[in-house]
């Protein structure tokens, strides 16, 4: 339910045409707050770093799924760009996965 309000929230601030605002509200960790405490009460500290640390990991994937929108979006489209910027960020996310794994890392 949350993340719903969350996405509604931005949706309309965005369609208002206040891109930065939308993003502010978008990035504010109020997701990450709440899932950080219920991973700590559920399984503790060892697993609430752990995943903090995956979501590092995970950011530059998601960096370059955003840039694929913003910069393939002009030339190709809404759609395609977006559809481009997932699959950037799954293969790219499936190589950070790799490489952890290989490193022994997690």
């Amino acid at each position: 339910m949350l993340g719903g309000t969350i996405v509604s929230v931005v949706t309309f601030i965005g369609s208002q045409g206040k891109g930065m605002l939308a993003a502010f509200a978008a990035n504010f960790p109020i997701m990450t707050v709440l899932t950080f405490t219920l991973i700590y009460s559920k399984a503790g500290q060892g697993a609430t770093v752990n995943y903090a640390k995956g979501l590092l990991l995970m950011t530059p994937p998601w960096i370059i799924y955003v840039l694929c929108l913003i910069f393939l979006s002009p030339r190709w489209g809404f759609v395609k760009s977006l559809i481009a910027g997932v699959l950037a960020y799954m293969i790219l996310a499936g190589v950070v996965s790799v490489i952890i794994e290989h490193l022994g890392r997690d």
